[in-house]
């Protein structure tokens, strides 16, 4: 079983933590070469901010995982990717829980609580094995997400798209059935995986999915040492970025099963919200953007925007200086 930080903690002293610290934590994690690669890198994390502090992954198989050929939307959504994981810490089969910040639904279950961001990674989509301009017309594009799919579709209507699930090597070896395929870039860089040709998506064209490029580590709500222990690799812009982002989510309707994505950014002391919303079957792509001081706000008046009519126009129609 991985040890994210075996090799050198345990010649640390325990005696560098908190008295009432923890000295070993077990990490729940899914079972993906991605996912494990994070949960390695939060161990790290842990071990520089708490010598002697070891770290040990949990591996889970949830759902999401058993059911790679299944849509999401038919299997319950985004939160099949932690469920297991969130109940193997409120059972104490692990500690904490790492997870892709993208794969959390906007609301926190009873008992838990989201104890750290680290440090966000790169947010934006790529396109694999062709670049956009060079797709000829009526290209087909792998995607599992209806997210991704109805952006690039507002850029080039003459496209096509498959269903394309599973995790990174199983996604980039199937990419070549198709035209192209999208995946997040920050899963490539993670495995260093290097497609020939990869075009990286600006979040004007594609805004990324709630959450993506971040980490986000709960553990039990009652365990206050614990979450001491885990607020030692919290980044605090990214924190207040994605949970801008959460909120944008929850207002929509928690897991929300229409194609939405966001992306907040921090300029000055202002949270600047991005965001895109596909409301029906066919009616158009909305686009919007907000800033303000505060992210709940900002998630709050970039869903109000978004669900109202008038966030059919352009972004900098509605922006103003953002």
């Amino acid at each position: 079983m991985l040890s994210a930080s075996s090799s050198t903690s345990e010649r640390l002293s325990a005696g560098a933590l908190r008295r009432d610290g923890p000295r070993r934590l077990r990490l729940a994690t899914r079972s993906s070469p991605l996912a494990l690669w994070q949960a390695a890198a939060v161990g790290r994390l842990l071990a520089q901010a708490h010598p002697g502090l070891v770290t040990e992954a949990v591996p889970i198989t949830t759902d999401g995982d058993r059911l790679a050929t299944v849509p999401l939307a038919e299997i319950g959504g985004k939160g099949v990717f932690v469920s297991a994981l969130q109940a193997a810490v409120l059972e104490g089969r692990a500690e904490a829980a790492v997870h892709s910040a993208k794969d959390l639904p906007s609301q926190t279950p009873e008992g838990l609580c989201l104890a750290a961001v680290p440090r966000r990674s790169e947010v934006r989509d790529a396109l694999v094995g062709a670049r956009l301009a060079d797709l000829a017309e009526g290209a087909v594009v792998a995607t599992g997400s209806a997210r991704r799919r109805v952006q690039l579709a507002d850029r080039r209507p003459d496209l096509r798209f498959a269903d394309l699930r599973g995790n990174i090597d199983t996604r980039l070896a199937k990419a070549s059935d198709f035209d192209a395929a999208v995946m997040a870039l920050v899963a490539l860089e993670r495995l260093n995986r290097r497609p020939a040709v990869l075009e990286a998506l600006n979040v004007e064209l594609m805004v990324p999915q709630v959450g993506q490029g971040a980490l986000a580590v709960e553990c039990r709500a009652e365990d206050h040492a614990l979450r001491r222990c885990l607020a030692a690799i919290e980044d605090p812009p990214s924190r207040r970025c994605v949970d801008a982002e959460r909120v944008f989510l929850a207002a929509l309707g928690g897991d929300c099963t229409v194609p939405a994505g966001a992306h907040a950014n921090l300029v000055g002391e202002a949270v600047v919200l991005r965001g895109v919303l596909a409301p029906a079957a066919g009616a158009p792509l909305r686009r919007a953007v907000v800033r303000t001081g505060d992210g709940t706000q900002a998630g709050r008046e970039l869903a109000e925007l978004l669900l109202g009519s008038s966030a059919v126009q352009p972004p900098a129609e509605r922006a103003g200086n953002a």
